[in-house]
């Protein structure tokens, strides 16, 4: 396998460029730039030259010894001055070694996951950790890079390891003596992983914290739709006029609203008896953002939008338009209570998103752990062989919660997340 090397830190200019260096050659390309490798996990000042023995730093430089590092192998850093024309020049001398080559997107930590630093589901953590840009994103993603699941899953793993041993033993032993049933509490440890599992189960995703919890403006054409939006995300995105049907299309926009991730999305007016095809598609696109949404916002006359839609009066500063049982009203053109919408908005959303600091799953994780909760959810008395098929089912529910099973594919997608250098 080729040593791999990549910028671990900013793009320059940086007061400091940390070049990252992993694999069997760590320690040889070391060896070539600085003349001498320092002693393990001791930051050395070194001067780097390429292979003409021209100067290209002088730097700090470390030497990690494997398997004990981030990725399982050995490892070099680098910790140059930060301009382009020292790392290009660095990057340039690595390139001529034998056996070194630029790293690919996510391909540190793809090492990591294939020696077993990591598992599949601190990985997807690290991930969302990289991509955080609200506290409430970054203390989940924390929890699950830190090992939460993980920890939560190789727990579970043991203790119904420690179920099929006694199942087996009635297979095996059954006619004996001494292992003639299962143990009195047997299904009563069985039904506890099951409530745990149930638990992680009803939590929160992780999907509206990592890509904004998505809110949908919709209702007729000329209802204050793009106006409000607008006045939302506190920019002037969408074209308003008084034509009606002036939004063809659906307009998206993210925002943070008190340190939680929202996404907006204006839509074209609905109305039966679309005048043209484009018109009809932006109301079909309507639609199917309104399917999409964890919250509408409905503009329209009161009780004509979807179900569990909030009633806006948008035009308070003209009247209620009728709606008695409006949950907010305002005014895009006044600004008026436009700042208590987004305080409910934010209220309502915390309550919808993961608990800060709490590990909580993704589409994948969910589908393997509610796998593993169908297979522990069996009739009292099943005999000995259907229980100990369905432990094993729920045993490699786990694997590939974790990644013991993966295919090579959703481990491209997985890792092409990362960028270069992580």
């Amino acid at each position: 396998m080729n040593t791999i090397f990549a910028l671990s830190s900013g793009s320059p200019p940086a007061g400091i460029a940390v070049v990252r260096i992993s694999g069997s050659a760590a320690r040889a390309a070391l060896e070539a730039l600085a003349g001498r490798v320092p002693p393990p996990r001791r930051a050395s000042m070194a001067t780097l030259r390429d292979g003409t023995g021209e100067v290209l730093d002088r730097a700090l430089v470390l030497w990690l010894p494997g398997p004990g590092t981030a990725t399982g192998e050995d490892i070099a850093e680098l910790h140059l001055h930060g301009g382009r024309a020292v790392v290009a020049g660095v990057e340039a001398a690595l390139t001529a070694l034998p056996g070194l080559r630029h790293a690919r997107a996510g391909e540190f930590t793809r090492r990591a996951f294939a020696n077993g630093r990591i598992d599949l589901a601190e990985a997807e953590g690290l991930a969302d950790l990289l991509a955080a840009e609200t506290e409430l994103q970054r203390r989940t993603a924390l929890a699950m890079a830190g090992g939460a699941l993980s920890r939560q899953s190789e727990d579970w793993r043991d203790r119904v390891l420690a179920l099929s041993a006694q199942v087996e033993a009635v297979l095996d032993f059954g006619a004996e003596d001494d292992v003639a049933e299962l143990p009195s509490d047997f299904e009563q440890c069985q039904q506890a992983i099951a409530t745990e599992i149930a638990e992680w189960l009803e939590r929160p995703r992780i999907e509206p914290l990592r890509e904004g919890f998505r809110v949908v403006l919709s209702g007729p054409p000329n209802a204050g739709k793009s106006s409000l939006f607008n006045a939302l995300i506190d920019s002037e995105a969408a074209i308003t006029a008084a034509t009606p049907g002036t939004t063809r299309d659906v307009l998206e926009r993210s925002v943070s609203l008190g340190g939680v991730p929202f996404m907006f999305v204006d839509t074209a007016g609905l109305r039966e008896g679309a005048e043209n095809a484009i018109e009809a598609e932006g109301i079909g696109r309507a639609h199917d953002a309104q399917a999409r949404a964890d919250l509408v916002l409905w503009l329209g006359d009161e009780g004509a939008g979807p179900q569990g839609a909030w009633e806006i009066a948008a035009k308070s500063d003209i009247g209620s338009g009728g709606k008695r049982a409006a949950r907010a009203a305002v005014s895009a053109r006044t600004g008026a209570g436009v700042s208590a919408l987004k305080a409910l908005l934010g209220e309502y959303a915390r309550g919808a998103l993961p608990v800060p600091g709490a590990g909580a799953l993704n589409a994948r994780q969910h589908r393997w752990l509610e796998l593993a909760h169908a297979s522990l959810i069996l009739k009292s008395g099943t005999k000995a062989l259907i229980l100990a098929e369905h432990l094993r089912q729920t045993r490699v529910a786990f694997d590939g919660l974790v990644g013991r099973a993966s295919t090579e594919d959703m481990l491209d997608a997985l890792f092409g997340r990362f960028c270069i250098g992580k």
